[in-house]
């Protein structure tokens, strides 16, 4: 990543809303460092009380799948049918299935 406009690496922001719940992607900021990026991330994602808890990731560090790598990384799970309840009898009055 080239930091020709000298606003530092771009790191990725995730917030946790309440103890125990899943953190979710919510923006992305430049920071020279992770405690910048941590103060910075505060205050631009969680100042009016929005976040239980904070994750901050150097983007360079994440590593995503490519759309057009799709068929063959997920090939192998259509072999294991046992894993998608299609072809299970539900029993009558079941909701929200």
């Amino acid at each position: 990543m080239s930091n020709q406009d000298n606003q530092g690496p771009l790191w990725e922001v995730f917030v946790q809303s309440k103890p125990g719940l899943a953190f979710k992607h919510v923006g992305s900021l430049h920071a020279y460092d992770k405690d910048l990026a941590m103060e910075n991330a505060r205050d631009l994602y969680t100042r009016r009380k929005e976040g239980a808890a904070l994750w901050v990731v150097e983007s360079k560090h994440i590593v995503s799948s490519k759309p057009e790598e799709s068929d063959e990384l997920f090939a192998a799970c259509e072999d294991k049918v046992y894993r998608h309840p299609t072809f299970y009898e539900l029993p009558e009055g079941t909701k929200h299935m």
